[in-house]
């Protein structure tokens, strides 16, 4: 039976390219897979939360109580459904690594510059959660004034830099699985925003894009 050479070599039916260590391409790709799990499914975990948030925060106990270990079980589930495609690939090709480095720094880079003058509870979403327990305050300086989201941003590019460094085609579903997801949550997020700071927000929306930098 035919299949693509990069196909073959993922199922384990021939020896890698030259240049390749069969070794160390498994465990990349066994890290890109469980990477884009967790990456994947931070849309699907916000999405739980967004059209529910006023039920959330009437809770007497954190709500991340019951919220973190249903995320857990998405990246279960998740890896259930995807486990027998982990290995299949679109390419095989060391100088995919290249372009990917690009997307790893820009991601590095984007939560560095994404976490100043935002605080740990900001960047977990407390403040939308117990809104009574943190300060609420709209922060538009910095990255921000460029992007909105960079932190969504940057997820965004680290499994895009596992996708084009592994050529894996469950780790490309997974990240098409993230931007489709991404974008209802955005929205939704975007309406939680304005609820709390009102035409402040309304503005600042109009002015800067969610997750496609404004440069000039």
């Amino acid at each position: 039976m035919w299949l693509p050479h990069s196909w073959r070599f993922a199922r384990g039916n021939q020896e890698p390219p030259a240049g390749y260590n069969l070794y160390v391409v498994r465990i990349l790709d066994t890290i890109a897979w469980l990477a884009a799990l967790v990456y994947s499914t931070i849309p699907a975990f916000w999405l739980v939360i967004h059209p529910r948030v006023k039920g959330w925060r009437s809770r007497p106990r954190s709500p991340y109580r019951v919220l973190v270990p249903m995320w857990v079980a998405m990246w279960i589930v998740m890896g259930a459904i995807t486990w027998p495609w982990r290995h299949l690939r679109f390419y095989s090709s060391p100088i995919a690594w290249i372009p990917a480095a690009v997307f790893f720094v820009a991601g590095l880079s984007l939560y560095k510059t994404g976490g100043r003058n935002f605080s740990g509870a900001q960047l977990g979403g407390r403040p939308e959660l117990e809104p009574g327990r943190h300060d609420q305050r709209l922060v538009t300086s910095g990255i921000r004034a460029r992007v909105r989201h960079p932190i969504y941003l940057a997820h965004l590019c680290e499994l895009l830099a596992w996708s084009v460094g592994t050529g894996l085609i469950v780790v490309y579903a997974l990240t098409a699985f993230a931007v489709i997801t991404g974008a209802v949550m955005i929205g939704l997020e975007d309406r939680e925003l304005e609820e709390r700071f009102g035409q402040a927000y309304q503005e600042y929306r109009r002015a800067v894009p969610a997750v496609i930098p404004r440069f000039f």
